[in-house]
């Protein structure tokens, strides 16, 4: 049995929204901020990752 990896989203922002992505079937929307040192944020609730464009996490 396989486990599908999160979502990866890069974004042009440090502060995002998330909220499932799915209708009723998502999540109570969050507000994540971006820290500037890791350059990444994952939602508590799906585990979706949000990049900053300027992060050399983007390009791994």
């Amino acid at each position: 049995m396989t486990i599908e990896a999160p979502e990866t989203e890069v974004v042009s922002k440090w502060k995002v929204a998330c909220d499932g992505g799915e209708g009723a079937l998502g999540h109570p929307r969050v507000w994540l901020v971006i820290p500037h040192d890791t350059g990444y944020v994952e939602c508590p609730y799906c585990d979706k990752k949000f990049v900053h464009e300027s992060s050399k996490l983007q390009d791994a």
